[in-house]
């Protein structure tokens, strides 16, 4: 179901696909199995093929019924862009988008090669912002499949950040998303990862949104780097000074 959402980068939720299965290490502690896993519990109905990959075709036109626009993470329990979900699919999620564009939707993936592939048969409109998720230098290819798509705005969510990324290729890059890792066994997140990325986007221009330090207590860790909050965002959503 569409939900207001506690990530700080966004404001609401709309999962038309709900389960996922892993595809590298930054999946090792995914939070979205942790959470199908107690709503599975709970008995919830959108959960009862726990987390395998489930396509919820009723919540396809839900954006249309909202009204004021909102700033909208697509899938934030599963990835659109799984080789499970069919093609047609995605286009259909990508027509409710285009049609609603009152509202930001902000899509995130892992399979950045399926993107590339398929990202040619997609409308593209100006309130679609197309991201990739890069947990260390061993993806960083995900980038370079991103910046060939023709996103309005291509970001990068680099979470949970477990390794140094200390020459990102940010040319044609819109945003930024920094955080650690968080929750049971959150593996730790280096200070000076964080500082190399901060100088990298200061250095290109490209706003820069530190989400967390994380840890197993995330609440305690904070978000303040070098003293203050960064929550720059892209151009089209940046706050009037």
């Amino acid at each position: 179901m569409p939900t207001r959402s506690s990530i700080e980068w966004t404001e609401m939720t709309w999962n038309p696909v709900t389960g996922c299965t892993k595809v590298s290490q930054g999946c090792k502690r995914c939070y979205a199995e942790r959470m199908a896993k107690r709503l599975t519990a709970m008995g919830s109905d959108r959960y009862r093929n726990g987390f395998n990959v489930t396509l919820h075709p009723d919540l396809l036109d839900m954006p249309r019924r909202w009204r004021q626009p909102r700033v909208v993470f697509v899938n934030s329990m599963s990835d659109l862009f799984h080789e499970d979900i069919p093609l047609q699919y995605i286009q259909r999620v990508f027509t409710t988008m285009r049609d609603c564009s009152q509202h930001t939707f902000q899509v995130l993936t892992k399979r950045s090669e399926r993107l590339a592939e398929v990202a040619a048969q997609l409308p593209w409109p100006r309130n679609v912002w197309m991201g990739v998720s890069v947990e260390d230098a061993r993806v960083i290819a995900r980038i370079h499949d991103l910046r060939s798509v023709p996103a309005a705005v291509r970001f990068l969510s680099l979470e949970p950040l477990i390794g140094p990324l200390n020459e990102l290729p940010l040319k044609d890059i819109h945003w930024v998303i920094v955080g650690g890792e968080s929750g049971p066994r959150a593996r730790p997140m280096r200070n000076e990862w964080v500082d190399s990325i901060y100088r990298q986007c200061r250095s290109a221009g490209v706003p820069f949104f530190f989400k967390q330090w994380g840890g197993v207590r995330k609440d305690l860790t904070g978000r303040k780097l070098h003293g203050r909050t960064f929550n720059e965002m892209p151009a089209a959503l940046q706050p009037a000074a």
